[in-house]
């Protein structure tokens, strides 16, 4: 009980704090500004990069979402829903550039060995996850990778929650498949 209490406490904090944060924002401060860009940037820039597959394109997606989410602040209703509306723009952005790309056939090289294991299963699943279609693999680094609840996945991606749940089980179930596949062709 304590420490759902504590946690409650420090949720309210951070809270609070993004309200204070946005507040100057609104106002054109720029340290402010800066203080919000270093908060995000970093899991931003993941996020974008586990959709894109491109480290270089996440940079800019990111840059180009911090754009569109401070020009359009004075629009933001709701000051608690910053962090949500800026992955928002984020995850929309990315599908934009996903749905641009041609649409190239892939195929799964043989993964030589590596300095580990680790490094090995990083970079299996890094080729994996590009394999897998925009809107599943987004799902599936949304869920998994950045740990956010149904609704917060359902929200950002604008689907209905049955929706995420029916797009992770496919998408788990065709990792699953790939990830098998992978295995044996490096055995």
């Amino acid at each position: 009980m304590a420490e759902a209490t504590l946690k409650s406490t420090h949720l309210t904090e951070a809270v609070h704090e993004e309200l204070h944060w946005v507040h100057r924002c609104r106002t054109g401060d720029e340290t402010a500004l800066g203080v919000m860009i270093a908060k995000h940037r970093a899991r931003l820039i993941r996020t974008a990069t586990n959709i894109l597959r491109d480290r270089h394109e996440a940079e800019d997606v990111a840059q180009e979402s911090f754009l569109k989410a401070f020009r359009e602040l004075p629009k933001l209703r709701d000051d608690r829903a910053f962090s949500g509306y800026l992955y928002r723009i984020c995850v929309r952005l990315c599908m934009d550039r996903l749905r641009s790309r041609r649409a190239e056939p892939q195929e799964f090289d043989r993964i030589e060995p590596s300095a580990g294991p680790a490094v090995e299963n990083k970079l299996v699943v890094e080729k994996l996850l590009g394999m897998l279609a925009p809107d599943l693999r987004t799902t599936l680094v949304l869920r998994e990778i950045e740990q956010l609840s149904y609704e917060e996945v359902a929200e950002i991606m604008h689907v209905p929650l049955g929706t995420v749940r029916s797009r992770l089980h496919t998408a788990r179930e065709r990792f699953r498949k790939l990830w098998i596949d992978a295995m044996k062709e490096t055995s």
